[in-house]
């Protein structure tokens, strides 16, 4: 038998949602709001309430001492329950609701009271300050229980002060007030905290719609899982707000376009500069696996948008993807020149096998030096010219391949490289691509020809190359340099429109410049000045001077 399952425990706490989280505080918040403000109400409204009584019994006393007659009276007839100042003030007292109007002469001895019997006697109460000229208003006990008093001297004609007016509001009263008043004030604290926990509700709600229902410790794994992911993967990612200004990069993006932390909060055109690769990151450039060139990076950017009005964009590097894709190409190249080589080497063997067969000896000779010497003049041009060795070796093979594509490539006269190159694997790269670009356009035209000039002027080199093709239009002079831009159907293996983008940043980043326009007789001719591109030359060598034989003499 399995063993019995062990009895939940009860886990009290706050809820794991955050809907029911966020509920819970503002309606604990909205209770104790309510709670403290009618607290702070109630608290000074029992002193207003005492203040009011006491302002109150002091004008009902001022209004019995301004009595005309009164003050005489006191003075000159003695206390009595039937007399004249016991009628008036039970008259004033009925009309005004008050709990007693006590009159008394200079010595506190009542001429009025409610209770008759206690006319003639001194009052309970020191009318000491009253007596002497001051009005007073205070909460005190006397022979009727705790009331709100107000004292007030009374003067006769002269302003001689002969007695007091004392008047008592019954404190119950008052207490009663203040205890009616609680209702009401419960009743709106109430109103107070249903408003209060309904809009917790909505605004809550709202939150677990924003939040998808998750709990705070959800979210907290979410975050740091995506930041874990983020500055983990090996792909860029660059993600922008709602305004387009970029909110978030993360640490291969950081390497890929050059930036630091410093980017966030700023758009893409201020972080990067004008370009593709700004327009691409904030959406203005439309579609899917966009080609930009950063620097010497060729990245293929995709923009996401999202939910909240912003975009997520991702940049991979494809920068070696593409070497390999014109290596391929080269070889390919290269592959289809043996294999035409190889089979006009067949032919040239034939004819030299049967030269030798009809004992045509001399014409044999004559064949194979014409065959060896052309290969060996355009390899002597070359080198002759170029002397870097990397170069030299490119364009022999570029002259191999565009022989067998049936284009003439030429050396121009002019040309003359040392061997002081600073970056010739930089030269390689723009030599490459602008001879491929006018093999491509001259390919399958009659008279087909390349040309190619390269010269140094001081440490500025500079280079030509001309084909007769159709051309460039002025108005596509500027675009062909722009990435992601061509004319031709892409291969297979790789994208178009990358390789002039890079010529031309080749060339900016050392100061120098990429043009084209039209060559002479037509097609176009492309020109790229590379300032500092060779080294400043070295001193030559001191030549030395074998020194003189010495002569022996013959002795005789």
């Amino acid at each position: 038998m399995s063993p019995t399952p062990p009895a939940r425990r009860l886990r009290l706490g706050l809820p794991r949602r955050v809907f029911s989280q966020v509920l819970l505080m503002q309606v604990a918040i909205a209770a104790g709001v309510a709670v403290l403000a009618t607290g702070l109400f109630l608290a000074p409204l029992s002193d207003q309430l005492d203040d009011q009584a006491m302002r109150r019994a002091l004008a009902i006393a001022q209004t019995t001492a301004q009595q005309p007659g009164l003050a005489e009276e006191v003075r000159d007839t003695p206390p009595s329950p039937n007399g004249p100042v016991q009628r008036e003030a039970e008259r004033i007292r009925k009309a005004t609701k008050a709990e007693y109007v006590v009159v008394m002469d200079w010595r506190g001895v009542r001429w009025s009271h409610t209770d008759p019997k206690q006319i003639g006697g001194i009052v309970s109460t020191d009318p000491g300050q009253a007596l002497a000229g001051k009005e007073v208003m205070e909460i005190d006990s006397g022979t009727l229980g705790r009331s709100a008093r107000g004292k007030v001297p009374l003067r006769d004609s002269d302003g001689t002060v002969v007695g007091a007016v004392s008047v008592g509001i019954a404190y119950d009263s008052v207490r009663a007030r203040l205890i009616h008043a609680i209702p009401g004030l419960l009743a709106y604290a109430g109103g107070a905290l249903a408003v209060g926990a309904l809009a917790a509700w909505l605004i809550s709600r709202r939150v677990q719609r924003q939040t998808r229902d998750l709990a705070f410790s959800d979210i907290a794994s979410l975050l740091s899982e995506r930041e874990a992911m983020l500055h983990g993967i090996r792909e860029g990612v660059v993600a922008l707000d709602r305004t387009g200004r970029i909110r978030l990069v993360n640490d291969e993006a950081q390497r890929l376009l050059g930036i630091g932390d410093a980017v966030v909060g700023r758009s893409p055109d201020e972080a990067l500069g004008a370009g593709r690769t700004a327009d691409v990151l904030a959406g203005r450039v439309a579609g899917t696996d966009l080609l930009t060139v950063r620097g010497q990076r060729v990245l293929v950017a995709n923009r996401m948008p999202t939910d909240d009005g912003g975009a997520v964009a991702t940049l991979r590097d494809r920068t070696e993807l593409e070497q390999l894709g014109r290596e391929l190409d080269s070889t390919r190249g290269l592959i289809d020149a043996l294999r035409a080589q190889d089979h006009e080497h067949a032919n040239r063997m034939h004819t030299l096998l049967g030269l030798l067969e009809l004992e045509m000896y001399d014409d044999a000779v004559e064949f194979v030096g014409e065959v060896v010497g052309d290969h060996r003049a355009t390899a002597e041009q070359v080198t002759e010219r170029i002397e870097d060795p990397l170069l030299a070796a490119l364009l022999v093979g570029k002259a191999t391949v565009a022989a067998e594509r049936g284009v003439a490539l030429w050396v121009s006269d002019r040309t003359r490289l040392p061997d002081r190159l600073i970056d010739p694997q930089g030269l390689v790269t723009v030599v490459g691509n602008l001879v491929d670009n006018a093999l491509d356009a001259v390919a399958g035209k009659p008279h087909a020809r390349v040309e190619v000039e390269l010269r140094a002027e001081g440490r500025t080199a500079i280079l030509r190359v001309r084909d007769t093709g159709p051309g460039i239009p002025p108005e596509h002079r500027e675009l062909i340099f722009t990435e992601g831009w061509s004319t031709k159907k892409p291969p297979a293996h790789r994208e178009r429109g990358i390789g002039l983008s890079l010529v031309r940043r080749l060339a900016e980043r050392q100061g120098g410049s990429a043009t084209v326009g039209e060559a002479h007789g037509g097609g176009a001719e492309f020109t790229v000045v590379l300032p500092e591109a060779l080294a400043q030359p070295g001193p030559e060598p001191a030549l030395t001077v074998p020194s003189a034989p010495q002569t022996v003499k013959e002795e005789s």
